[in-house]
């Protein structure tokens, strides 16, 4: 196939080229040119701003497109009228945030979607999102966006889209560090804090599955929204740590702090302890999510020991004075060790 990539150069959109060359797909990349722009240079190179200027993309013919950085829906439309007549099929990389107002107990694509208002519409395809880090008033309004972004694709491409409604993606090259700290402060051995309760259900799936998992429905010709996230058993907290100490053959013990012990002493979840969203907090629907239909489409999964480990191999590869933007501080980690044992836990 000949595929076209919006995006390409970061994490998932990184793994969709590398996947695409590993089938022997033709790849082309269309972007701005700012992350990564050193690697694949094997692969043609369109420049571009998908919000002011799509005419690289004139005049040209792909198999399909994948959409790894439609934020806001005007973008979305734009890129999606540009190329209804070039490309066969959409991929829309979608979120599972699409459903974080859901306080069902488990969550299926039929399960209704976020919505927002128009001025917080209108806010938002104000801001240019430029990476990771983007404004408060988008990331509050990010949910409802995904799902009308969805809808554009589908709208313009009227049945040939796919949406990709995504959980936690981690794995080799995740710039959010939310999962990285776990095998890393698991590897480094010694007490660990461990984050509310053990047995409080996680879901996440290796981005090397979500890419390889793409590729395959555009092979088979599938179209359709679907849920895809992992793994295909019931994980939690405390298994995934004990998978991260066999993994690397740690000698790590955990101590399980409370949520209120971490309020109080103002830990911030998510980020600064990855994974972890207090009880009080979280919604029904959250990590419980029904990917069956994706697993009936051939969605596969790696073990976690190999995410685990690989995960590993490329965060040692980084250099270890960057600032790492998920994770606890290890003297804060230390303080709050003490005082979680100094109040007799």
């Amino acid at each position: 196939m000949n595929i076209l990539i919006l995006g390409g150069t970061v994490f998932l959109g990184r793994q969709l080229v590398e996947t695409a060359l590993q089938g022997n797909h033709t790849v082309t990349l269309f972007n701005r040119g700012r992350h990564n722009a050193d690697i694949f240079p094997e692969v043609e190179r369109l420049r571009g701003d998908r919000r002011n200027d799509l005419s690289a993309l004139r005049g040209r013919k792909w198999d399909a497109v994948i959409d790894t950085c439609g934020y806001v829906p005007r973008d979305v439309r734009a890129s999606a009228e540009a190329l209804k007549d070039s490309v066969n099929r959409y991929v829309f990389i979608s979120s599972l945030s699409v459903y974080s107002d859901s306080e069902e107990a488990a969550v299926d694509e039929s399960t209704p979607v976020n919505r927002i208002t128009a001025e917080q519409l209108k806010e938002a395809e104000e801001i240019i999102p430029t990476g990771p880090v983007i404004a408060v008033n988008y990331r509050e309004a990010y949910g409802g966006l995904k799902a009308l972004c969805e809808e554009e694709a589908e709208r313009v491409m009227q049945g040939r889209a796919i949406n990709v409604r995504a959980g936690l993606i981690v794995g080799p090259h995740d710039y959010s560090d939310r999962f990285t700290y776990w095998p890393t402060r698991v590897a480094r051995g010694g007490e660990v804090l461990a984050p509310g309760e053990p047995d409080r259900p996680k879901q996440l799936i290796d981005v090397r599955d979500v890419a390889e998992w793409i590729m395959h429905m555009l092979e088979v010709g599938e179209t359709g929204t679907f849920n895809v996230t992992g793994p295909d058993y019931r994980l939690t907290m405390k298994a995934l740590l004990e998978e991260c100490r066999a993994a690397t053959a740690s000698d790590a013990s955990f101590t399980w702090v409370s949520d209120d012990f971490l309020i109080e002493h103002d830990v911030q979840p998510w980020g600064e302890m990855p994974l972890w969203i207090p009880r009080r907090y979280e919604r029904a629907g959250f990590q419980a999510t029904n990917c069956d239909k994706a697993l009936r489409a051939g969605l596969k999964f790696r073990s976690l020991a190999e995410t685990i480990l690989d995960t590993l191999r490329w965060d040692s590869k980084r250099p270890q004075e960057r600032e790492r933007i998920a994770g606890l501080d290890a003297e804060k980690e230390r303080r709050l060790l003490e005082a979680w044992h100094g109040a007799g836990h």
